[in-house]
């Protein structure tokens, strides 16, 4: 191993940063070439097809039969005019991945003559094998059908690899029998859920909205490490994450990285990713560098909930095949070095009307900011009454690194709202009592006037918070890097949607009762600023000042993952998913059966990965630097020098000694554990077992690790260090 590390530091010392060609396009004009969007399919589709496509889709309807085999036709001749020779169903299975089986345009007719062809019901349904994914015990493994199907709203796209360009196909995937086996088709139904309750409420201020959208903007972070290194490091080949590795003695602790100059090579890897991102009609707009030695950072332009989403799953696959190219490998591990920033994805959330009103942006006049205050406090009342659901869509054995890590938001639920809003809320607690006269100027003697016209940056950040207010949008921080956003977003446009719908309800029968609409509206969202005023919090959420006042306030703090899962079984959260019918009763414990059955197997596979690095590589090799120390002693004193000479090596010998005594005993301990937790019957039970049990002895057998990495000697030492894996490049 020591000889695979020096291999690997040579190799990091020859790289020059690759050339990237620049074509002389501007970015707008290169723009979603290699997608299928609308001028691909006006360009490539008759017109009356056209216009029946877009109002299938526009108004949430089944595209025709006839309607889709002129799609396909349209498509097949725009791929393969691009040089495209196949095509497949691209589908985002329980996995965390996506997946593609890919199909030939060739084919024989009738004669048996070579032919390209791409028929309507190839586009529209395929049929890959739902067994071989995780379905939560929906599907027995000897029966395979499962289904993927055409999402219209998402564009098709063409993905070049290895000189073979794919035509991919945006789908849903589904079970034989419809159970979803995805993140995308639950993510359809709620935004579809969430538009008509927005719309709905929107009523009450404009009757001329008819559409309601979900924007998102996802921000990825990221650790880019030498290839050469990253394969000298079995632990973060294995598990995405470095398992042992002290820390250096310079780290992130000067803030130097921050904002900084961007290293030559990590450019051009940025120039080139983001170029093979924009053809693919990814609108990235920010690259910097982050806290953490060699962690970035790109962010896009805000966009349609499902296209931010299906384009940040895409981004993930584009960052690695082009860090490939460029000898890097890319880390979306939430947390791959231990004692320095750990990664997130903060989703940026607001909701947008087709008459270009941002709804969660204060306006400038009265009304307008009573209709902001109205979709704004039913958020933050939706976030306090499902707090617990929102921390489980998070959960993850990767992401339990990071929440709560002194760097990232805990995993304590609150809600960020800035001094301003906090007054402005206070100001509606107190005021909404204030008996109105006729004639009354209801907004003012409300307190709603005292909403500045523009909102943004008139209030600090917090970046300690989960769940932030940014201006005029949310920024949900608690999401990791390398989660699929669908799981959280799915969550939140459902609560959200929910309370919107109970809003409704109750500022309709006010209204029934007698009640000024405008004075309905008010009362309602006094209600909800007074039940839910014990998740706003300003402060600083990494304190433990914080911790105790969350438990005062009786918000939930669930640090682990099988813990935090619970919430999403739970009566109420089945209740609202199935009320909603975003999942079924058997949908919604398939993926809390899936989410356990991830985190076991990944916390198994940490610890055999660490037992097999701790007992054939590290003790080996203490004990051969041990051996050098104690012939080392042995020839001193041959020598006729006294203890006073010896003193300090005996003692490290003694040292080495000990700490290989706490890893032998502690790696058996662990494997022990391990054979216990796997005899458990009950996904839920072996969770716990592997989280209590089995990592409960992780950083004890890291620690000493750790302390044998200071005293073997550079040399010696196999596993490739944090100041080579963090600072060459």
């Amino acid at each position: 191993m020591a000889i695979l590390r020096f291999k690997a530091l040579e190799q990091v010392d020859l790289r020059q940063p690759l050339t990237v060609v620049n074509t002389g396009e501007r970015r707008s004009d290169s723009f979603g070439k290699n997608v299928f969007n609308l001028d691909a399919m006006r360009s490539n589709m008759p017109g009356e097809y056209f216009k029946k496509l877009q109002a299938a889709v526009k108004q949430g309807n089944p595209v025709e039969r006839n309607v889709a085999d002129a799609v396909a036709s349209a498509m097949k001749t725009w791929a393969m005019a691009k040089g495209a020779t196949h095509y497949t169903h691209w589908f985002q299975p329980l996995t965390g991945a996506t997946a593609e089986k890919h199909d030939s345009f060739f084919d024989l007719n009738s004669d048996g003559r070579p032919i390209e062809n791409f028929k309507g019901s190839a586009l529209v349904q395929q049929e890959p094998d739902a067994s071989s994914f995780p379905n939560g015990g929906i599907r027995n493994t000897f029966e395979a059908r499962g289904y993927t199907a055409w999402d219209p709203t998402s564009p098709a796209f063409i993905i070049e690899t290895g000189g073979a360009k794919t035509l991919c196909i945006p789908t849903i995937f589904v079970a034989y029998t419809g159970e979803a086996l995805d993140y995308k088709a639950p993510l359809l139904k709620s935004l579809g859920v969430l538009e008509k309750a927005a719309l709905d409420v929107c009523h009450f201020f404009d009757k001329d909205v008819s559409r309601v959208s979900t924007t998102l903007g996802i921000e990825q972070e990221y650790f880019l490490v030498d290839k050469a290194l990253y394969a000298a490091r079995p632990d973060l080949m294995m598990t995405g994450r470095t398992l042992f590795g002290h820390s250096p003695a310079k780290g992130q602790q000067l803030d130097d990285h921050y904002f900084g100059s961007i290293p030559a090579r990590v450019h051009a890897y940025m120039l080139d990713y983001e170029e093979e991102a924009n053809k693919l009609g990814i609108p990235l707009r920010t690259r910097h560098n982050e806290v953490a030695p060699h962690q970035f950072e790109c962010a896009p332009t805000f966009e349609d909930a499902n296209l931010a989403v299906d384009h940040n799953q895409l981004l993930m696959d584009i960052m690695a095949r082009v860090a490939d190219k460029h000898n890097f490998k890319v880390l979306l591990h939430e947390k791959p070095f231990a004692g320095v920033n750990g990664s997130g994805k903060h989703n940026n959330w607001a909701l947008s009307t087709d008459t270009g009103v941002n709804l969660l942006a204060p306006g400038r006049r009265p009304k307008e900011n009573l209709q902001f205050l109205t979709f704004f406090i039913t958020t933050i009342k939706a976030v306090h009454r499902y707090a617990d659901l929102l921390r489980s869509s998070i959960a993850s054995a990767s992401n339990d690194h990071r929440l709560g890590a002194n760097e990232a938001p805990p995993a304590i639920m609150s809600v960020f709202v800035g001094s301003m809003l906090d007054s402005v809320m206070d100001e509606l607690e107190r005021t909404a009592k204030v008996p109105l006269d006729k004639g009354d100027n209801i907004y003012l003697k409300l307190g709603i006037d005292k909403i500045p016209a523009i909102l943004l940056d008139n209030t600090d950040r917090n970046r300690t918070s989960p769940f932030a207010f940014t201006g005029n949008k949310f920024e949900f921080r608690a999401v990791g890097s390398s989660a699929n956003s669908s799981s959280a977003m799915t969550t939140l446009n459902t609560i959200v949607a929910d309370q919107l719908i109970d809003f409704k309800q109750s500022v309709d029968q006010l209204i029934a009762d007698g009640k000024k609409k405008e004075v309905a509206i008010v009362d309602v969202l006094r209600d909800y600023v007074i039940s839910s005023k014990a998740i706003r919090f300003e402060g600083n959420g990494y304190s433990d000042e914080w911790k105790q006042e969350a438990e005062r306030r009786g918000l939930s703090n669930i640090p682990t993952t099988p813990q935090a899962l619970d919430a999403l079984v739970a009566d109420d959260a089945a209740a609202l998913f199935e009320r909603h019918h975003i999942y079924s009763h058997v949908e919604l414990h398939a993926r809390h059966e899936i989410l356990l059955e991830d985190y076991v197997k990944k916390i198994q596979i940490e610890g055999r990965v660490m037992g097999d690095l701790a007992v054939n590589h590290i003790i080996p090799t203490a004990i051969a630097y041990q051996t050098k120390l104690i012939n080392n002693v042995r020839g001193l004193r041959e020598l006729g020098l006294d203890d006073e000479h010896t003193n300090v090596t005996v003692d490290t010998i003694k040292s080495i000694s000990r700490h290989v005594a706490i890893i032998k005993t502690q790696v058996e301990e662990m494997i022990n554990a391990r054979k216990v937790a796997n005899k458990i019957d009950g996904t839920r039970e072996q969770a716990l077992a592997y989280c209590d049990t089995v990592k409960v002895h992780f950083d004890t057998i890291r620690r000493s690790v750790d302390k044998l990495e200071l005293m073997v000697d550079d040399e010696d030492w196999p596993l490739v260090k944090y100041r080579e894996l963090l600072f060459l490049h």
